[in-house]
């Protein structure tokens, strides 16, 4: 599998040509000055504390290594606090939009817990700048803020509990500040084409060393952040891990992230975000997953844009596309060359498999599925499934490079039974 080793990830002693252009951004409206004096690797001064930065840093720091990260030589002296957290969760809980329901029961704990969480400096920096220059990703952590601080509530967390959760919802996405936003998820994952896919997959392993390394926020935090895109079943990123390897908070934190994924998706319904979160069994921890499915039974029910005739087609071609893509992978597998190929192979089997799994779960098999099920839901599920198929195919192409010629073109073969949409 290609690992984030093999994209770039940023050494804090060299400035990070994204996280630089968005600080500088920030800059034009924020209060952002050199924390200390700031010193390349041999000795040379390149800024004064107390200096503003601006784009002449940026020519400074160019290819220079640094004495110190120069995330720990900044401070945004207007920047992201507390108080300002409060007022941001204050305005969720008033706004409209479906995941106000869910946090208005802890309403006053959450806000109580948000004017006490600790802001490390380097975290305040790139929190501030992401406000400035991507608004949309920063309103997604303010919500994975609140939404992990709810959870862990009705979990009967306790109050140091409840803070890293928060915490670790806020800041879960900070290693997107690292990649070229061309590739950020702000606007969901699924909509991303597979060489986005490839930039963001590093960005929860960047946010994870970010934290660990440049703030004395605890283990479990860092480590959570870099699990948020993985899944129970292997099927998650940057590294794959299965179940007892991803930690309790890294757990809850890809439950929120699921959810919120959803919400920005083109359906944002309560009851789809419960679909999507329970439609391959094995992706998510069923605790989290639980208490959101039992909160979304106590909103209105899905209405579905299709007729029963339009699902039915639907559904068939679901299941055509299940049927065709695994008689694929066992052709493929009897004639695959190289190790990165089989390998890209074995990964698609046990993806599909646990599709399958949650296919039969389903029912939608049956030929009667469309009158005895909501159409509604019936389609919540099948939009979900398209959306894993493709899925599966990014994680083939991200475990194969420099294939021999015939794998190459197995790999086509291979994409091409995945690539089905709804």
């Amino acid at each position: 599998m290609n690992s984030p080793a093999d994209t770039a990830v940023p050494a804090f002693n060299i400035a990070n040509p994204h996280a630089l252009a968005t600080i500088l951004e920030a800059a034009q409206t924020k209060s952002i000055i050199a924390a200390s004096d700031i010193f390349d690797i041999s000795g040379i001064k390149l800024w004064a504390r107390d200096q503003p930065v601006s784009s002449a840093l940026q020519r400074k720091l160019l290819d220079r290594q640094l004495r110190n990260p120069l995330e720990s030589c900044l401070l945004a002296e207007d920047g992201v606090n507390a108080h300002q957290l409060v007022q941001l969760i204050a305005q969720v809980l008033e706004s409209p939009v479906p995941l106000a329901t869910w946090l208005r029961p802890h309403a006053s704990r959450l806000l109580q817990e948000a004017a006490n969480l600790p802001i490390h400096p380097v975290a305040q920096l790139l929190l501030t700048a992401g406000q400035a220059s991507r608004p949309e990703a920063f309103a997604h952590a303010v919500q994975a803020m609140a939404l992990s601080g709810a959870l862990m509530l009705d979990h009967g967390g306790g109050t140091a509990e409840v803070r890293v959760a928060m915490l670790a919802g806020l800041l879960h996405d900070l290693g997107e500040i690292y990649i070229d936003p061309a590739h950020s998820e702000a606007d969901a994952d699924r909509t991303l084409d597979f060489t986005s896919y490839q930039q963001l997959v590093v960005h929860p392993h960047v946010g994870q060393l970010l934290l660990a390394q440049l703030t004395n926020y605890p283990p479990t935090l860092s480590r959570a952040v870099g699990e948020h895109h993985e899944r129970l079943d292997g099927s998650g990123y940057p590294k794959g891990l299965q179940r007892d390897a991803i930690s309790p908070l890294g757990r809850l934190l890809a439950v929120v992230d699921g959810a919120l994924g959803v919400l920005r998706g083109e359906h944002p319904h309560l009851a789809r975000v419960s679909v999507a979160l329970r439609v391959v069994p094995g992706e998510f921890d069923l605790g989290w997953v639980g208490r959101i499915a039992d909160a979304a039974r106590l909103h209105p029910a899905l209405h579905g844009q299709l007729d029963a005739a339009q699902v039915q087609a639907r559904l068939q071609r679901l299941d055509g596309a299940l049927q065709q893509a695994q008689q694929t992978i066992d052709t493929l597998q009897g004639e695959a060359e190289s190790t990165s190929m089989k390998e890209a192979l074995a990964v698609s089997k046990h993806l599909l498999g646990r599709l399958r799994a949650g296919w039969y779960a389903s029912g939608l098999w049956s030929s009667q599925a469309v009158s005895v099920q909501d159409a509604a839901e019936v389609e919540a599920v099948e939009d979900e499934l398209f959306f894993r198929l493709r899925c599966i195919e990014r994680a083939a192409l991200l475990r194969v490079r420099d294939l021999p010629p015939g794998d190459a073109e197995r790999l086509t073969t291979l994409c091409e039974a995945l690539r089905v949409s709804a």
